[in-house]
């Protein structure tokens, strides 16, 4: 079951009491206090791991709580710490203060340990409060309380390639197809109720992420349809797919500039994001209307297609206008990088369009890390 988001109280262990106590041995009269201090309480830590991909782990917990420090004892000894707690959590979570909504922590890295609460100090032993004047002090220190915390753990996954579309339009059947991915693929809306990754493998050295979402519909930024428990998932991608059906009722035009303006009213941020546009189910229309079709689509997006290349090795039946590579850098950002007509099902450009999104991703990856 996929889960993003959960509420929790998470607490630090409690310092453990220091002891009273006074030495007693043979031949030794009238020993002094020799009690020894307390553990310290159990600190707690969230750890990232990117072997997992949802909080399904913590459903049904609602209390998690480090151990706390075991008190002092006789001869001076020391309780032993209590031990602290790791929350492992996937990339991409938040935790956010259940009372504030303040985000505490971003954890995006894989393998990062990040400290949360400390755990309470442990108490003095009576040997620290000996003098001349209380030889035998009859008290010691309790163990401070550990911290509790109310928190929420969203997450919002990373992905390299977010599928951006109505419902229906083929993204689970595309992704299904380039990634390990195994979504369920039917022939209705709104299939997806959960987000997906897949790890699309190019070659035996080069992959990357995609994440397939499920549909938006108008409105969705204001909560209709699955709304916005789903589009934060395409935050954090680095670049957009846009998939526009040429077989669905409506035009490409609606669909593309609903889709735009849902992400807009969504996070401003989703503006700035590189994108592309595949073009599906190109064998579901007469093969007239298709290339009809495409060039009302360029001309609405504001493409001049006597400036692009067929770089891609796109199949020849049907344009594909691409923005040239070596002006990747300097390409206009508020208009797609590529247009390509594709089929999941016949396998149409399918392949040209695996190379096209890693060419996108490795040149946006260079300007992250550039920047």
């Amino acid at each position: 079951m996929f889960i993003d988001h959960v509420e929790l109280t998470v607490s630090s262990g409690k310092g453990g009491a220091g002891c009273v106590s006074f030495r007693q041995e043979k031949f030794v009269l009238k020993g002094g206090p020799d009690g020894g201090d307390g553990g310290r309480g159990g600190d707690v830590f969230f750890k990232v791991d990117k072997n997992s991909h949802t909080l399904s782990t913590f459903r049904g917990k609602h209390n998690l709580k480090a151990k706390n420090g075991v008190p002092g004892m006789g001869r001076k000894k020391y309780g032993k710490k209590g031990e602290s707690l790791t929350v492992s959590v996937p990339p991409g979570t938040q935790v956010i203060d259940a009372e504030t909504d303040e985000v505490i922590l971003d954890l995006t890295d894989d393998g990062q340990v990040v400290k949360f609460l400390d755990g309470g100090k442990g108490g003095l032993g009576n040997w620290h409060f000996r003098s001349s004047t209380n030889q035998r002090p009859a008290y010691s220190q309790p163990g401070l309380p550990g911290i509790t915390r109310n928190i929420r753990l969203e997450l919002k996954l990373i992905a390299d390639v977010g599928l951006v579309g109505f419902p229906n339009v083929g993204k689970s059947t595309l992704i299904s197809i380039l990634s390990n991915a195994t979504p369920e693929v039917a022939n209705y809306e709104f299939t997806t109720l959960t987000p997906k990754l897949g790890v699309v493998q190019v070659d035996d050295y080069t992959s990357f992420v995609m994440a397939d979402i499920p549909g938006i519909i108008g409105g969705a930024s204001e909560g209709k349809g699955l709304g916005l428990d789903f589009l934060k998932h395409i935050e954090r991608t680095k670049f957009l797919l846009f998939m526009l059906d040429m077989a669905n009722y409506r035009t490409l035009e609606e669909q593309y500039d609903t889709l735009k303006v849902e992400l807009k009213n969504f996070s401003e941020l989703m503006q700035t994001r590189d994108f592309a546009i595949a073009l599906t189910r190109v064998d579901g229309i007469l093969e007239e209307d298709v290339e009809q079709k495409i060039v009302d689509f360029i001309a609405h997006v504001g493409l001049d297609k006597e400036s692009h290349t067929n770089v891609y090795h796109f199949d020849e039946t049907y344009k594909t206008y691409v923005q040239p590579i070596d002006e990747f850098v300097d390409y206009d950002h508020d208009k797609p990088y590529f247009i390509a007509p594709i089929s999941s099902m016949s396998k149409l450009n399918v392949k040209p369009l695996k190379f096209a999104l890693l060419d996108a991703v490795k040149k946006v990856r260079s300007e992250a890390d550039s920047n």
